[in-house]
């Protein structure tokens, strides 16, 4: 992934992190439909990865 997003992935992600992106990563594009030509299904992708990698999450039940 080009630009500070990829630099900041290759920097912090662990390598089952990344293993877990890449199935997230594909189901989304199954669930929606994405054709990955289209800028708006690259913008998608881009901003759900950083929300699955940096965005901060609520522990089960809080």
């Amino acid at each position: 992934m080009p630009g500070e997003v990829g630099k900041r992935l290759y920097e912090h992600a662990c390598g089952d992190c990344w293993k877990a992106w890449l199935q997230h990563q594909t189901a989304l594009i199954n669930h929606y439909g994405l054709n990955l030509r289209e800028p708006r299904a690259k913008e998608f992708l881009a901003s759900q990865t950083e929300a699955f990698f940096f965005e901060a999450r609520q522990p089960d039940g809080a």
